[in-house]
């Protein structure tokens, strides 16, 4: 397989370019059936490099091969290379799968958008940097496939850029990602100064001899990155006004693919975390724990049922932080993979809901839809129910195991991410009760099923638009197949994918054993007695199932009261902090921008065009004694001889 991993990132690059050059003339739905073959490709390859590494000995599980050199400079080469071993495999193997089950879902949600083909060259183009991003076997080829995502991310988001606040968003979530941007690139420079390289196998090989103050450089500017992609305080902005985009495009990005990428180069340099300062660790997981928590309260008061599963990504990211704080990468990526399966299933369950409540998104004109909608609802109670960390469900295991080393890292830590897992079960249970539970509110008028709901739209202008359905009486409708078939694909999965680490045997971790040979420089293993294990695990069940009570007590037993307090305004607005930091970026902020941009104008330029106009107005007046005339020239000669000679006659009568 060394020589065909190329084919995993050519297939979607393949399906871009060639949608981009006919995809009009190929039209729907022919161009997003060519888009799914090329990454259902990809994602086969995959599946024969995983089983290829499968047959080799644990220590050998890595293959390489090099495209060409891209950067040939003096003695600074990098490769265009990649690198497929465990953990770059396991990332890819839910990356390609679950993006073309994403394809299929999306040719049935688009269908009729009149920009069909161009969402469909779009979707490839982003698979294919993720796969970069992934596959690359050195810091600055996953910083190309870095870019590629962020850009993608941009033209999916503002897809439907006719609406202001579409386009407003694409934008946002452009800008918050160059900011961490900056970060990467910084680490990328300290560690070439540092090693001489920016080869992942080369920096793993010489990180032991790295200094101290070194490698927390290079892994602080790469954490400053990876809260950017991953949408971690502060920098978590931008993620909850992604879900303008159409629904595959939230499901793609934020679920299985680009907001785990800082998790995935955390996980890749962990052994330059192992030499770094004790500290930074133990940031990152701060960091972690508190956007966990901090995401989950919002997330109880949110009504738009894509808001909800956003803030909902952001907490969840926050746990695969806190993992990798600890020291427990295994952890974190066992959870990105459950998270991708359920995340995924829910993303997608959201999806066929809006769809079939012809585009409505807020939850309070829903409810009881589980009688027409069959096959959505049984899949996304599913995906319900991993997420809350049920057992059996998936979710309960990789979560656990999270809990587990948060607490001998710090039991306060631990009691932040077991709040989260109580708010988590809360506001899941409350979305499910809100949209497939209850009475229904979809079955007359819009004032009159939710008189609060259309008094905000009035009071705020918006009664047409993506995501604002009509406001008379709605006819909800099960999905077509191929938004279902993928639902029913992804639920299995999201039911029974923490079996492949499940904790009970040894045989069981198969994911431990898989990862090992990539972490074990930086992996710690936990010491906690089996008693200890199973009494946290059991604390984690209960505290799941008590979120899943309060729901039931306010939501399907009619405790309006209780709600209303719940759903605080402070919640609802997200803490005030996005609005907060827009008043600033529009106020002061904008003023000292333009006191910033009037100093480089006046000062920095006006020095420098300054020395250019002393230069221009010199060399003009200077320019005056070039007449062209011979007899000036030879004045000139004269009287240069006169002055000559009179210095040294001068001189020749003192001395």
């Amino acid at each position: 397989m060394n020589d065909l991993l190329f084919l995993i990132p050519a297939l979607p690059l393949a399906g871009f370019v060639f949608l981009f050059l006919f995809g009009r003339r190929v039209g729907e739905p022919g161009a997003g059936w060519l888009a799914t073959l090329a990454v259902g490709g990809s994602f086969a390859v995959v599946v024969a490099t995983w089983l290829d590494l499968l047959s080799k000995p644990a220590a050998e599980r890595a293959l390489t091969q090099k495209v060409f050199t891209w950067l040939p400079v003096g003695g600074f080469q990098v490769d265009l290379g990649f690198l497929a071993d465990p953990l770059s495999v396991t990332m890819l193997l839910f990356v390609t799968g679950i993006a073309t089950l994403i394809h299929l879902y999306a040719i049935g949600y688009m269908h009729g958008d009149p920009n069909f083909s161009k969402f469909f060259v779009y979707l490839n183009l982003f698979v294919f940097s993720m796969i970069m991003l992934v596959l690359g076997d050195n810091l600055l080829v996953t910083f190309l496939g870095w870019e590629g995502v962020g850009a993608c991310s941009y033209l999916l988001i503002s897809f439907w850029f006719g609406d202001e606040r579409n386009a407003s968003a694409g934008k946002k979530a452009f800008v918050a990602n160059r900011v961490g941007d900056c970060g990467f690139l910084v680490a990328i420079f300290f560690t070439f100064g540092a090693l001489g390289t920016v080869k992942y196998g080369e920096i793993i090989a010489q990180s032991p001899a790295l200094a101290t103050t070194t490698a927390t450089a290079i892994i602080g500017a790469l954490f400053i990155g990876a809260c950017g992609k991953s949408a971690q305080l502060p920098l978590y902005v931008w993620l909850p006004d992604a879900m303008a985009g159409p629904t595959p495009v939230s499901a793609l990005i934020h679920a299985a693919t680009m907001v785990t990428a800082g998790i995935y180069v955390l996980t890749r340099m962990n052994p330059v975390i192992a030499v770094a300062s004790p500290w930074i660790g133990t940031t990152i997981a701060v960091v972690g724990a508190l956007t966990a928590l901090f995401a989950a309260t919002i997330a109880v008061a949110q009504n738009d049922i894509k808001k909800v599963l956003a803030y909902s990504t952001i907490s969840q990211l926050g746990y695969m932080f806190l993992a990798v704080g600890s020291g427990a990468y295994i952890a974190a990526i066992f959870h990105m993979v459950t998270h991708a399966f359920f995340k995924a299933l829910l993303f997608l369950g959201s999806g066929s809901v809006i769809h079939g409540m012809h585009d409505e998104q807020d939850m309070r004109r829903m409810g009881a839809l589980r009688k027409v909608m069959p096959i959505t609802t049984a899949t996304f109670l599913v995906g319900w129910l991993a997420i809350a960390g049920v057992p059996p469900f998936s979710g309960f295991f990789s979560k656990d195991e999270i809990l587990l080393l948060a607490w001998e890292k710090s039991p306060v830590l631990w009691a932040v991410g077991l709040v989260t897992a109580l708010l988590t079960a809360f506001y899941m249970s409350r979305q499910i009760f809100l949209v497939f539970f209850g009475e229904k509110r979809w079955d007359r008028p819009l004032a009159e099923a939710a008189p609060d709901l259309a008094a905000e739209r009035e009071a705020a202008g918006a009664t047409s638009g993506h995501g604002v359905g009509p406001e008379g009486e709605i006819h909800p409708h099960e999905s077509t197949w191929l938004m279902t078939l993928p639902l029913l694909a992804l639920a299995p999965f999201a039911f029974a994918a923490g079996w492949i680490n499940a904790p009970f045997w040894d045989k069981t971790k198969f994911l431990t054993h898989w990862l090992e040979p990539v972490v074990h420089l930086g992996e710690v293993h936990s010491t906690a007695s089996s008693g200890m294990k199973v009494g946290l695990g059991a604390v984690a069940t209960a505290v799941g199932l008590l979120g899943i009570a309060i729901a039931v007590i306010v939501y399907l037993k009619g405790r309006r009261d209780l709600a209303a307090r719940i759903e605080a305004p402070v919640l609802a607005n997200g803490w005030y902090y996005d609005s907060s930091l827009s008043a600033f970026m529009g106020g002061p902020g904008r003023k000292v921008f333009d006191a910033v941009a009037a100093f480089d104008a006046k000062v920095i330029d006006g020095a420098v065009n300054g020395v250019a106009t002393l230069v221009r107005e010199s060399s003009a007046q200077g320019r005056k004694t070039q007449t062209g005339h011979v007899r000036n020239y030879a004045l000139g000669i004269t009287i240069g001889v006169i002055v000559v000679v009179g210095l040294l006659l001068s001189k020749a009568v003192y001395a």
